[in-house]
């Protein structure tokens, strides 16, 4: 494995889906360049997912810590917080519990990462059908761009070469996904990290990358690199996407770069 001058941590978000969590970690072992250390981040306490990780650890050297608290409701953004105070590690590199990884996710997102910048990797969608098989064969070797059961096969693409030649603008913050996510730790810090104050979910992703590029730093996305394939889940509830949105539209209107409640006061 190629050494970076960096360390390199991955943070997955988890709450009462071991099945899917399973697969993810089996997707760990697959890659081509692995993290220096792991973090889960359980919204939650379930005993499922504890002996997931436990059972995980059995088999590999990465360091793993999990993190979890009481399960009062939708506070993903709090327990990341939590989870990220546990991180040694750089560079952060972040992903939802039902994200498995293309074997080379870490190495893309590692060779993307530059000082001033986050990174935004792509995400292709699992059918439902597609999922059920999967969480069944847990068969992972399969999973590939030409394959039944795809629907945004072209991002399941991999061709970094041509990466480059897809541009955004690096100063919004709309569709940034927390799903795949990286950035320095350092950064993190400086804004605060993930603003607690929401409320079940929606919009903690994107008022966080508005914050970064408030602060300074710029947004990059990589299409046709460090893919994740989405296993299929109904939708959350959708509650309250208006109020979480508001807090959006505030951070972006007054150009905040810090807010209070976050990751110094997890």
């Amino acid at each position: 494995m190629k050494k970076t001058p960096f360390t390199v941590a991955l943070m997955i978000s988890t709450y009462k889906w071991p099945e899917a969590l399973q697969l993810v970690l089996k997707s760990v072992l697959h890659q081509s360049r692995r993290p220096d250390e792991i973090i889960i981040a359980e919204d939650g306490d379930d005993t499922r997912t504890a002996w997931c990780i436990e059972d995980f650890k059995k088999i590999h050297g990465i360091p793993v810590k999990h993190v979890y608290h009481e399960d009062r409701g939708f506070r993903k953004s709090l327990i990341l917080n939590k989870a990220i105070k546990e991180i040694e590690s750089d560079y952060i590199i972040e992903i939802d519990g039902d994200i498995v990884m293309h074997r080379e996710f870490i190495a893309d997102h590692v060779s993307a990462a530059r000082e001033g910048y986050f990174v935004q990797g792509s995400r292709t969608m699992l059918t439902e059908w597609k999922s059920k098989r999967l969480l069944k064969t847990k068969n992972i070797d399969a999973l590939h761009p030409l394959m039944r059961g795809l629907y945004s096969r072209f991002n399941a693409v991999r061709a970094p070469l041509f990466s480059s030649f897809f541009k955004v603008d690096p100063c919004s913050s709309h569709n940034v996904k927390g799903c795949n996510l990286a950035f320095w730790k350092a950064d993190y810090v400086k804004v605060n990290g993930y603003y607690s104050g929401f409320e079940g979910w929606g919009w903690e992703d994107y008022e966080f990358g508005e914050r970064l590029i408030n602060v300074g730093v710029k947004k990059k996305r990589l299409k046709m690199a460090a893919i994740g394939y989405h296993i299929f889940h109904p939708l959350s509830s959708r509650a309250n996407f208006v109020p979480n949105e508001l807090i959006y539209r505030e951070t972006v209107r007054y150009k905040y770069s810090y807010r209070p409640n976050g990751y110094m006061e997890a």
